[in-house]
């Protein structure tokens, strides 16, 4: 399971992407976006473990967070747990889709509000540009950019870890696989403190394994 330990501590130019912590509304099932919510004792928990699990398997030359409360707080609690891990730097590309006036929503509400929206899907997918949050197409924008950014970033041989969120974890799994990304966010979100490994040493990003959780085993 160890990420970049061969040759000296040199490997392959992986990203490792990271969901935040549990959060309470995670717990409740609540719209988030871009609310300021902490952890839950779950949350840092499972962020420890996977700091963890990182400075024992990684060597991490990079750290790039969304710069939300919650994924800000996940990644310092890793480095609490992995003093090799190197201090963030912060990118609001990474964000979790805005919801505006819809944040704190149970999501069950939301599927009320919106009934002609399929329940079998995700609300990131809900058609709609909220007061105060972004349009669908405005967010899945905002992730390509990012996206770039961070690739554009990794040098060669290094292992960048992303901590970012739920939604940006589901579309960017389908731009490397399906080229479908936008079904791809109708799908559940991976554990949180989950891993998910991209080689970028390739013609093409190579998705190794999506939402692991090594830190748990």
């Amino acid at each position: 399971r160890e990420v970049a330990r061969a040759n000296g501590g040199r490997g392959m130019t992986t990203l490792l992407l990271v969901r935040h912590g549990e959060t309470p509304w995670n717990a409740e099932s609540r719209v988030q976006g871009w609310a300021a919510t902490g952890l839950t004792d779950r949350g840092t928990a499972q962020a420890r473990a996977l700091g963890t699990w990182l400075d024992r398997t990684a060597d991490i030359d990079r750290v790039v967070a969304s710069d939300l409360e919650r994924t800000r707080v996940t990644a310092a609690t890793i480095r609490e747990a992995a003093d090799s891990v190197p201090e963030p730097t912060y990118d609001g590309t990474l964000r979790e889709r805005g919801f505006g006036v819809y944040q704190g929503f149970p999501v069950a509400a939301m599927v009320d509000r919106f009934p002609d929206h399929d329940h079998d899907k995700s609300i990131l997918t809900l058609p709609v540009d909220p007061l105060n949050g972004e349009s669908f197409e405005t967010f899945t924008a905002r992730i390509e950019r990012g996206w770039d950014r961070v690739t554009e970033a990794a040098g060669d041989g290094e292992t960048t870890l992303v901590v970012t969120h739920g939604g940006v974890l589901k579309y960017l799994r389908g731009l490397l696989t399906d080229g479908e990304p936008a079904a791809s966010l109708a799908r559940d979100s991976p554990p949180n403190c989950s891993v998910t490994t991209v080689r970028l040493d390739g013609a093409t990003p190579e998705l190794v394994e999506y939402g692991a959780t090594p830190w748990d085993e």
